[in-house]
């Protein structure tokens, strides 16, 4: 075991503590860590629940409320819990049928069960060096860099920092196994529409990711990549929506005159903080100003069908587009399809073989897909550079 204090990156397997962009080397993993968001389970739950998601921040219970009517409408349970329960059984069954012999644990940042819990109980069972899985699949502080965080602070916490160590997976957004559900939603979405008689230049295609505030999205990714404006963030969505309507318009010639565009959701900061736009729900009500019929949201920025997926899309853009006189769909997220679950896979295998950049499958071909988080990248510029694992410290 190498002391978190002797080595560039801290918690971390000798393959990756050197500091190293790539894994030096395979690592003999012995658990997979599944870290999800968390979620209530009922109604008694949302309020402690937003507590945990808003910790730090003195955000008063009244101002809370006004969120949790997302979850009271759904009887105060979020369904990301019951997904991920879904997804680790699909992920052990697909582990089981490659061969590959590694239990998996679940733990959440924001509820039950919480990442302490799975940390200890691998331990307990003898299984201490930890490959992470964390259910995002962009650069962004709230979607890699607060992983890590929480990673370092249960390590810390628990007293298991001499003996557990915690690697993450890479950023894989752009993964085949991830993007083909987008791909394939898209394509029935666009030939669907086109069959109802609705013009190619009728249509437009909305690539919707959750907003974050537009200082976290130029911090974003690694800091010696000029990734434009909005950062790594923006730049990963706005390839994989690019390659996806590649890969239509290959297939139906005719979706060559569709228009498309990248839009945010679910802005939960103070009006005068910056966050990333346009809002979905904003580019909805003048679509038909541009001459468009039809619309398709593509959740592109999500991997299951979580409140933000429900509520912010099913519910609001929904309503947008009827307002609007729209004809509306949602495409489909990875969720547990065979393809994302292969794709898992996939990418556990990458670091159990430490296998060469040049042969793992990305279909951008934007720099980065770092196992080993750069220094610096995804600062919180509101609380500032904290210990985390699976990255060099900044």
């Amino acid at each position: 075991m190498t002391s978190p204090e002797t080595t560039l990156v801290p918690f971390a397997s000798p393959a990756a503590a050197t500091g190293a962009p790539y894994a030096n080397g395979p690592v003999a993993y012995d658990g997979i860590l599944l870290a999800g968001f968390g979620g209530p389970e009922g109604q008694d739950d949302v309020i402690p629940f937003l507590r945990n998601v808003t910790r730090g921040r003195g955000i008063p219970d009244e101002r809370l409320e006004e969120v949790a009517h997302h979850y009271r409408h759904f009887g105060g349970v979020s369904p990301i819990n019951g997904q991920n329960r879904a997804l680790k059984a699909a992920l052990e069954a697909e582990l089981a049928r490659r061969g590959i012999d590694l239990p998996v644990y679940w733990g959440n940042r924001n509820w039950a069960p919480y990442l302490e819990d799975a940390v200890a109980e691998a331990s307990a069972h003898g299984h201490n060096t930890l490959l992470a899985f964390a259910t995002s699949a962009y650069s962004s502080f709230s979607s890699c860099r607060q992983y890590r965080e929480d990673f370092a602070r249960v390590l810390h916490d628990t007293g298991l920092g001499e003996t557990v160590t915690i690697d993450k997976i890479r950023p894989f957004y752009d993964h085949p196994g991830f993007v083909e559900a987008f791909e394939r939603g898209v394509h029935d979405a666009v030939a669907g529409f086109l069959a109802e008689g609705v013009e190619a230049g009728e249509i437009q295609i909305l690539f919707s990711t959750h907003s974050i505030p537009t200082a976290d999205a130029e911090r974003s990714g690694a800091r010696d990549i000029d990734w434009g404006e909005g950062g790594a963030y923006a730049a990963q969505h706005l390839a994989v929506a690019a390659w996806v309507m590649d890969r239509v318009r290959a297939a139906i010639p005719a979706a060559t005159d569709v228009a498309w565009e990248l839009v945010y959701q679910s802005r939960s900061g103070p009006a005068s903080q910056p966050w990333l736009e346009p809002d979905v729900c904003d580019v909805i009500g003048e679509l038909r100003e541009r001459g468009r019929r039809a619309v398709v949201v593509v959740p592109v920025g999500f991997m299951s069908d979580h409140m933000e997926v429900l509520w912010d899309l099913d519910t609001e853009a929904a309503e947008a587009a009827e307002s609007a006189g729209l004809l509306f769909t949602r495409t489909p997220t990875p969720g547990v399809a065979p393809a994302f679950l292969s794709g898992i896979v996939d990418l556990i295998e990458e670091r159990l073989e430490g296998r060469p950049r040049a042969e793992r499958r990305h279909v951008t071909s934007l720099p980065g897909g770092f196992d080993v988080c750069r220094p610096g990248c995804c600062e919180n510029v509101r609380a500032g550079f904290k210990p985390a694992a699976a990255g060099v410290a900044p």
